[in-house]
């Protein structure tokens, strides 16, 4: 029996899109908006990088000096009038975010910060470096005068030596210039100038911790570890750590502390120190040359990562002059062949990813967490409703966020931030009705975006290469900005091999990848055309509105209102008991519930917008990740 409604998804995606277009051209209606802060935690940024922590860090964070309308020119030596600062701006919050402090509609697209700050004697080691999180699009940053540098791109961190331009005194200043005109040659995720619907408020300026460290002269510069499995052709055995080390020494010498799942509520987080009688012994003490080096660990020793039991090691690098520390983990991630077919392995055991959609939007400060504690708990929330993957979509968060995947046991799928142009007609509608595959060597992208787009997905995986928790990467989705995802894939891929590739996430796939990838919203979930290890990386997104907790109160937007706690569990249940679960034996190796909050106007999130309502049951939300869990188990296993 053909169920019409599935078989008219497709008119009904148009239709719904088609009507909404019209309301918005007719209807011009101002939505009321609401202030929702999220007041579960004080204002707080933690030491930003977890992966190479050293004792010499100053937070720039705070109140800065702000110039809503200051050009932005490429000659280092023009100067600001001091009239142009008629504002102050809370950082790392972005200017859009209520937590910034600012007006944005009084704010240009080029903008500028301004602060004072204090370099003591006793904080000069060697040389003094200047660190920013993030900021977007265009900056060109200048201390005590002197341009130390630009950066493209408002996704990943960036650092400039100041050391020849400061002085030992409270009287140095830096100003940080800024351009954001939502440029698609850079990558801008879902930002817009009109938000509505998936598309949100735009992020300027900086939005992450800006700081301060000094290092010797001859310092660890970078250092990443990975599990290395042996064979019989090296005579490894088990246990091998590549630990890649750059810096301006020659020799380091390492220390490897016994494993331990430090998953307690908002650890002291001193990666430095473990000279306590009731800290971790040390498992392995070594002398390093710059560079690559394999290191060999006792069996007894070696404890794999998993969602279950998240071992870290704790590690310390130190030089004549230099000491750091840092952690890693022990995994693999692999495609097998299994009794049911070709799964998606973690340790070599069929794993299914039991998933949900993760924008990193909070609602006072956008792309920005009024306190960086807000990660541990979408990760902690998200493990309690059964979950063991955020799709971190669309953007690239803080180390802070990654580090805190890794200590509390939840797989990373990581999507690169899209660039290039977004068209509803050739990007949404033409796919539905004129099927969803087309050759992307043929997608009109303008070289110079292409070119960006490379580079910066290629700086985002050496970036967050070292965190264990990344077990998938998404280069492109819904065809946004879609051009040669084979090649680009290839690329991704010789740059970091140990991890799983999805190519073209939802349509327009190509025969790259190492998994087919499709989304469902306005049609069930059903064999379709699937020859790879399956996962559903969007579904669901059944919209609950809760009272006093949403972000536009009369404008919603979602697939499929539920009016109750129960209703939406019900109907989540239902997808993957009547959809999910049959089509396990089909290849079908991990889903992605559509969202882990509410966004802005989106309210179908498991949460709402400023985290403090959750919308579903949780006891009948842990009860179907069990019966996914076991339901795959039988599907995988001989019987």
């Amino acid at each position: 029996m053909i169920d019409l409604y599935d078989a008219l998804w497709a008119p009904r995606l148009i239709v719904n899109e088609a009507v909404g277009m019209i309301k918005n051209s007719i209807d011009h209606k101002v939505h009321r908006k609401v202030h929702l802060a999220m007041s579960g935690h004080k204002e707080e940024h933690l030491y930003p990088r977890p992966s190479l922590r050293r004792s010499s860090f100053i937070s720039l964070n705070g109140e800065w000096e702000f110039a809503p309308k200051c050009p932005y020119r490429d000659e280092i030596d023009d100067d600001i009038d001091d009239d142009m600062f008629t504002d102050t701006i809370n950082v790392p919050f972005p200017v859009e975010a209520a937590l910034s402090g600012l007006d944005p509609s009084e704010v240009s697209t080029e903008f500028a910060y301004r602060r004072v700050f204090e370099i003591t004697d006793g904080f000069v080691k060697g040389r003094v470096i200047l660190h920013f999180g993030a900021v977007d699009q265009e900056c060109a940053v200048y201390v005590n005068g002197e341009c130390v540098g630009e950066h493209e791109g408002g996704y990943l961190p960036f650092e400039f030596d100041i050391t020849d331009v400061i002085q030992i005194s409270d009287e140095n200043e830096i100003l940080v210039r800024v351009r954001d005109e939502l440029n698609v040659k850079y990558p801008y995720g879902k930002q817009t100038l009109k938000p509505e619907g998936m598309w949100y408020t735009p992020v300027s300026g900086i939005w992450q911790t800006v700081w301060l460290e000094s290092v010797p002269e001859k310092h660890v510069e970078r250092i990443q570890c990975r599990y290395a499995e042996g064979n019989e052709s090296t005579s490894a055995g088990k246990g091998w750590v590549e630990v890649s080390v750059d810096g301006t020494a020659e020799k380091y010498r390492l220390t490897i502390y016994e494993p331990v799942i430090d998953n307690a509520r908002y650890p002291d987080e001193t990666l430095m120190e473990w000279k306590n009688a009731d800290g971790p012994r040390m498992i392995l003490k070594s002398e390093l040359n710059n560079g690559l080096n394999k290191i060999r660990l006792n069996e007894d020793c070696i404890r794999l990562w998993s969602p279950e039991e998240p071992y870290i090691y704790r590690i310390k690098i130190e030089t004549d002059e230099d000491e750091v520390g840092s952690y890693f983990t022990l995994r693999t991630v692999s495609i097998e062949e299994t009794d049911g077919g070709r799964r998606i392995c973690l340790n070599h055991k069929p794993i299914f990813l039991h998933g949900v959609l993760d924008q990193g939007y909070f609602s006072d400060g956008l792309y920005t967490p009024v306190s960086d504690r807000y990660f541990e708990d979408d990760i902690r929330n998200m493990k309690e409703l059964g979950f063991n993957v955020l799709r971190k979509h669309i953007k690239i968060e803080p180390e802070r966020f990654y580090y805190d995947c890794d200590r509390l046991g939840m797989m990373v799928f990581q999507d690169m931030v899209n660039n290039g142009e977004y068209s509803f007609v050739k990007q949404t509608a033409m796919p539905t009705f004129t099927g969803q595959w087309k050759d992307d060597r043929e997608f009109p992208v303008k070289e110079d975006i292409k070119d960006f787009f490379i580079r910066h997905s290629i700086e985002t995986v050496r970036h967050l290469k070292g965190f264990g928790c990344i077990i998938l990467y998404t280069v492109f989705n819904e065809g946004w900005g879609q051009f040669e995802s084979k090649r680009v894939t290839q690329l991704l891929k010789a740059e970091d091999p140990n991890r799983i590739y999805d190519g073209a996430s939802g349509w327009f796939k190509q025969d790259e990848a190492d998994v087919d990838s499709d989304h469902f919203y306005y049609h069930k979930i059903k064999p379709h055309h699937w020859t790879r290890p399956v996962i559903i990386s969007e579904c669901g997104g059944f919209t609950r509105a809760v009272p006093d907790h949403g972000y536009c109160p009369d404008k919603m937007y979602g697939y499929g209102d539920c009016v109750s706690t129960e209703a939406l569990t019900k109907r989540i249940f239902k997808m993957y008991d009547d959809e999910v679960m049959p089509n396990l034996r089909y290849g079908i190796c991990g889903c992605i519930y559509t969202q882990l909050s509410d966004v802005e106007t989106e309210a179908n999130g498991l949460y709402t917008f400023d985290r403090e309502v959750c919308k579903v049951d949780k006891e009948k939300m842990k009860e179907l990740a069990f019966k996914l869990e076991k339901a795959f188990e039988y599907v995988t296993e001989s019987h």
